[in-house]
């Protein structure tokens, strides 16, 4: 089809939509801070898989990818992306979606400029980023979507957070609450010892040493307000830790299972295999090649 043409049906509809609210701020979704499973739509082959799966579990290796294969572009794509985005939702299989796609052309990219593709993001439950083509392209599915990454890779680290840097935050927590406390304890110090000096309060020494007990127990408390503090979070980094080791993929393969790879694809169903064809089979020790006959 023309470009002009295509331009020109872009251009209606997303006007035809942004009039009725599609686009609007209020209605997008917030982004789970710790997603468990992280929905993919897109090819089941090619860059785009790779790149969402390698920045993911780098950033936190027990996250779980859950791969909808949907085709990415030609006749009926839309369709079949609006269906796969509702079954997301109806069986409830991830706590996210990225829809993504690679770069190409403004006919490469119309499936994700369709209105019942568009609808059906809008209706969507899940929160939906769109990772579609490179970052100078936009489609409608970027502006109804709860999030627009500029690529893939982008989508990815928008949704996984860095387990290291949920370490080094919580490292920041108890180093500053230390050193609040410590400032707090001069500070007390520096007024007991200026009552101390006040010539008005040389004589009363009963009133002073009341003082000095009251000072005593507001340190003390403080030490254990701050020390249940420390405690605390350090048991809700235990458990987060805990949560993210329960979800790793490593935790099956140490059960019995393996990973069944070809060309670097993982393989969910028997008639994806052909004869003769290698199949790389990870357990967990390491890696073995087989051959299907």
């Amino acid at each position: 089809m023309d470009f002009g043409v295509l331009y020109k049906k872009y251009e209606e509809l997303k006007q035809k939509l942004e009039l009725e609210g599609l686009f609007d701020e209020i209605h997008k979704k917030r982004i789970p801070y710790m997603p468990k499973v992280i929905g993919v739509l897109t090819s089941n082959t090619g860059a785009v898989i790779r790149d969402i799966i390698n920045v993911s579990t780098r950033r936190n290796p027990k996250v779980n990818i859950r791969l909808l294969p949907v085709p990415v572009q030609g006749e009926g794509a839309a369709e079949k992306i609006a269906s796969a985005i509702r079954l997301m939702n109806d069986k409830k299989l991830a706590d996210v979606i990225i829809l993504a796609r690679g770069g190409g052309s403004i006919e490469d990219l119309w499936p994700f400029n369709e209105e019942i593709v568009a609808r059906e993001i809008f209706n969507s439950k899940l929160p939906i980023v769109s990772a579609v083509g490179h970052e100078t392209d936009f489609t409608i599915a970027d502006f109804v979507a709860d999030l627009r990454a500029p690529t893939p890779s982008a989508a990815a680290e928008l949704v996984v957070n860095d387990v290291e840097d949920i370490k080094y935050t919580l490292n920041s927590y108890e180093n500053r609450l230390k050193l609040s406390l410590k400032r707090k304890t001069e500070i007390m110090r520096l007024r007991y010892e200026k009552v101390m000096n006040s010539r008005a309060f040389k004589e009363p020494l009963q009133d002073i040493n009341q003082k000095y007990i009251l000072i005593d127990n507001y340190i003390k408390k403080m030490e254990n307000m701050s020390t249940k503090r420390i405690k605390d979070l350090r048991i809700e980094e235990a458990k987060l830790i805990s949560k993210l080791d329960a979800l790793s993929p490593l935790k099956t393969l140490t059960r019995g299972f393996c990973i069944a790879e070809v060309n670097g694809n993982v393989i969910t169903k028997a008639k994806e295999l052909k004869t003769d064809m290698e199949v790389r089979l990870r357990f967990q020790d390491g890696d073995k090649t087989a051959k299907i006959i």
